[in-house]
């Protein structure tokens, strides 16, 4: 019998494992991951960290492992045209600070991320397991059963599920979602350019969805395209001088020639929302629970999100002698995390929903807010402490940097 199983060894996975862990030395943890051990060093994408969940990163350890490799954010800058437009006005820009010297958001590549999680559970003496995962479980009341690929069973009171947003547990502990395509895919790839971005990240609204470029370390960027799908498959499957030429009249030429390193790949885009976060002895985090539009850069930090307020839940349970695993503790879990995840996700589709086109009087409208927000100091900070993850007076203590 063991306290609490993770199924998947991503970022979330291997988060929450390690925050439970280290709060609670004596309670067995274990993460099964079905990739190969060494597949997570294949990935060249990275990921924008937010202000909140590089302090959990920091309580756990990880982020002066990770710091060497991030780029601060310093700079947002959004704007609203079309690919051909031969002048790009810039209607809202943010200074990246959220206090001083601590911008809101730092560029991170995903090798760096996972390797000083898996560094950190090392540490711990958490035992990941990998190239297997969960085949089926049952709830036996005061423990979940459950069994692996090769008939193996492991016996835990608490089954965390983090294995994406195509969770097979989440099916079969039989948690229906809310859920549509937006015939919309995001590429992703990672460009060299000769001058450098002095830490300014970009959002073109262009009418097939947002062109985001986030800095990296030297004059690299990290670009999140989004596109029509047939466009995007297009694209990425075409000549290399069909695509760089697309890539640079949208990238523009403020920062000199443009070389795309690392290779390009296409993601559908949609919404999934979870029904439920939880179930007797059962837990969704991260994409599990809830798939969102790239276009606020806040999926990867909504799983932070629930990877605090999970961990707090567990551990402040333990330590009053409840039963971790029972539907009253994850109950709570479920009522701190679900109201902002639905919040975000009904932000973010209705924000795709209001860029993604190039209607005149709705481009009229939404150029008029984005103006209004740029002439109204007190908003602006208060977008920033949202985009920070700062703003929330409830936050989870890992998220203030605090231990739980």
């Amino acid at each position: 019998m063991i306290d609490m199983l993770v199924v998947g060894g991503g970022y979330v996975g291997l988060s929450v494992a390690a925050s439970v862990k280290q709060a609670a030395p004596h309670l067995s943890v274990e993460v099964l991951e079905a990739a190969p051990e060494d597949a997570w060093r294949k990935d060249n994408r990275a990921s924008a960290i937010i202000a909140a969940a590089s302090r959990l990163l920091t309580v756990l350890g990880a982020w002066p492992m990770i710091e060497p490799e991030a780029e601060p954010i310093r700079r947002m800058v959004v704007t609203d045209s079309r690919p051909g437009d031969p002048v790009r006005p810039v209607f809202l820009t943010f200074d990246g600070d959220v206090e001083e010297g601590q911008p809101f958001a730092h560029m991170v590549p995903n090798t760096a991320m996972v390797g000083a999680l898996r560094t950190v559970c090392e540490r711990l003496s958490i035992p990941i397991r990998h190239q297997t995962t969960a085949s089926s479980f049952t709830n036996e009341g005061a423990f979940m059963r459950v069994t692996l690929p090769g008939g193996e069973e492991i016996r835990t009171r608490l089954l965390v599920a983090c294995d994406g947003v195509h969770s097979k547990l989440r099916d079969m502990a039989g948690i229906k979602t809310v859920h549509w395509d937006y015939g919309q895919s995001g590429i992703v790839t990672t460009v060299e350019h000769e001058r450098p971005h002095n830490g300014t990240a970009e959002e073109h609204f262009l009418p097939a969805g947002p062109f985001a470029t986030l800095p990296l370390r030297g004059n690299r960027s990290s670009l999140v395209w989004t596109e029509r799908t047939e466009d995007a498959n297009r694209l990425v499957a075409g000549d290399d001088l069909i695509f760089e030429d697309e890539l640079e009249r949208r990238f523009g030429h403020k920062l000199g020639k443009l070389k795309v390193v690392g290779g390009k790949r296409a993601f559908p885009l949609g919404l999934r929302l979870a029904r439920a976060f939880v179930a007797p002895r059962f837990a969704l985090a991260g994409d599990a629970a809830h798939g969102i539009h790239p276009i606020s850069g806040q999926g990867l930090n909504l799983g932070f999100k629930d990877v605090a307020a999970l961990a707090e839940t567990i551990v402040e349970a333990d330590r009053l002698g409840l039963d971790i695993g029972s539907i009253n503790t994850l109950e709570r879990y479920q009522s701190w995390r679900r109201f902002d995840t639905f919040r975000m996700g009904v932000t973010t589709d209705v924000l795709n929903r209001l860029f993604s086109n190039d209607i005149a009087p709705i481009r009229i409208a939404r150029d008029f807010g984005l103006g209004l927000v740029e002439r109204l100091p007190k908003l602006k900070s208060y977008f920033i402490g949202e985009a920070a993850g700062l703003a929330t007076p409830s936050n989870p203590r890992l998220l203030n940097g605090q231990d739980i």
